[in-house]
């Protein structure tokens, strides 16, 4: 089952260009080698950069996705995970998926259990639309919404919705060119954090 929650307007803020901030190079052992601005990182053929992938949950097990809005330069209008993005070279990661959950999401701190890492997906998908390349070592991270609802930035976010976990993954191999290509890879890394896919 999956219910759409409609996005509010954000307050207003300074626009910043996120191609232009850096990201942490890697290795294919997910060393820091390097840095470089985002839109280089994703400029084919692509260079592997730490990432991260944030999945919300509520206490049901239902897990909360977001289509990414129609501006992304990667996969717009394709469902995904709760929400991603890239630590600054050396940022705590935790902190930097809280931020970046409290940006696009107005989901703050407060309002879920800790964000836990549930580990590592190292992909590389090629976004046809735009010809720019994901190529991420791509930390997931969990929590449960213990409060609140979901206030959605909508130069982020166009919408969105929760969904279980039995049914999403029908849809996901029903109609795959419908979701971002990493989202299986994430969902499949949180399930194996206990032997039932459950979180604390």
């Amino acid at each position: 089952m999956v219910t759409n929650v409609a996005a509010s307007t954000p307050a207003s803020a300074p626009a910043v260009d996120r191609e232009q901030l850096p990201v942490e190079l890697v290795d294919r052992a997910g060393r820091a080698i390097g840095a470089c601005p985002v839109r280089e990182a994703h400029t084919a053929p692509g260079r592997l950069h730490r990432a991260f992938s944030v999945l919300v949950y509520d206490p049901a097990g239902r897990v909360l996705l977001q289509q990414r809005a129609a501006v992304k330069t990667r996969f717009a209008l394709r469902w995904s995970n709760s929400c991603c993005g890239h630590p600054a070279p050396g940022q705590d990661l935790a902190a930097a998926a809280q931020a970046r959950l409290t940006e696009e999401l107005g989901i703050t701190a407060a309002q879920v259990t800790p964000l836990t890492e549930a580990g590592v997906l190292r992909y590389r998908a090629e976004d046809a639309a735009t010809k720019r390349v994901e190529y991420e070592w791509d930390h997931v991270l969990v929590a449960t919404l213990a409060n609140g609802v979901p206030a959605p930035d909508e130069s982020e976010v166009r919408q969105v919705r929760w969904a279980s976990q039995g049914p999403l993954a029908a849809e996901i191999d029903a109609r795959p060119d419908e979701f971002t290509p990493w989202l299986a890879g994430v969902l499949k890394i949180a399930s194996e954090i206990s032997p039932e896919g459950t979180r604390s």
